[in-house]
């Protein structure tokens, strides 16, 4: 981990609260929504979403996108490269 990602993460709007409600169970539609709007405030979402894109988080709720979301966004970059 690089000093850059420890910065953003320490910056989080999620920082302190519990990780479970950016893991929320398949289907748990309203902790989706808790942990988006959660997002919807951080100062750091752009580099939380460029982290989750780059690892290719598979779980979890990251940078306000669920993970269909996410693989939208890399299916949409990888068109227009």
């Amino acid at each position: 981990m690089t000093i850059t990602e420890i910065s953003w993460r320490q910056k989080g709007a999620c920082q302190g609260l519990d990780p479970a409600v950016f893991f929320p169970d398949e289907g748990d539609e309203e902790t989706v929504a808790v942990a988006i709007a959660v997002c919807g405030t951080c100062d750091v979402r752009i580099a939380c979403l460029e982290h989750a894109l780059a690892s290719r988080e598979k779980e979890g709720v990251w940078g306000g996108t669920t993970e269909r979301e996410r693989r939208r966004i890399i299916r949409q970059r990888r068109r227009t490269a």
